[in-house]
């Protein structure tokens, strides 16, 4: 017993020094771990603000509007394909079926003759851009 009166104190430190040590630990490892995601929600952040750019901000932009093949007989199909971003709605004229916005997507259509095809989309705010392109029908 009174050995361990003796001891007592020591041990008191020791107990001290390893909560210490401890402590340091947990929090060294929650800094490093908290500047680890806050990087990581910066790069995440930094690549959200140029996919936005690059998609057109947050105005209506048409991001690509043709024809695949560009030229077909009489008869045949072709794919109408269209990508726009930003858009609250948009219309092919003339019309082949309901659209709605999308990145990417095609349409199948079948013309007789050589045909001009627009796609007008338009923004939440009104706003309206419009591009075309001729599908040529060649006998």
């Amino acid at each position: 017993m009174q050995t361990l009166r003796k001891l007592l104190p020591y041990m008191s430190i020791l107990v001290v020094i390893a909560l210490v040590y401890a402590g340091w630990t947990f929090w060294s490892r929650h800094r490093d771990v908290q500047r680890a995601e806050d990087e990581a929600q910066s790069a995440e952040a930094k690549r959200d603000a140029d996919i936005t750019r690059k998609l057109g901000g947050d105005q209506v932009k048409i991001l690509g509007f043709y024809a695949s093949p560009a030229t077909v007989r009489p008869g045949e199909k072709a794919l109408v394909c269209y990508s726009v971003s930003n858009a609250k709605s948009i219309r092919i004229e003339p019309y082949i079926e309901e659209v709605k916005p999308a990145l990417s997507r095609c349409v199948e259509v079948q013309p007789k003759t050589t045909t001009e095809y627009k796609l007008t989309a338009v923004d939440s705010k009104g706003h309206e851009i419009t591009e075309s392109f001729i599908l040529r029908v060649t006998k």
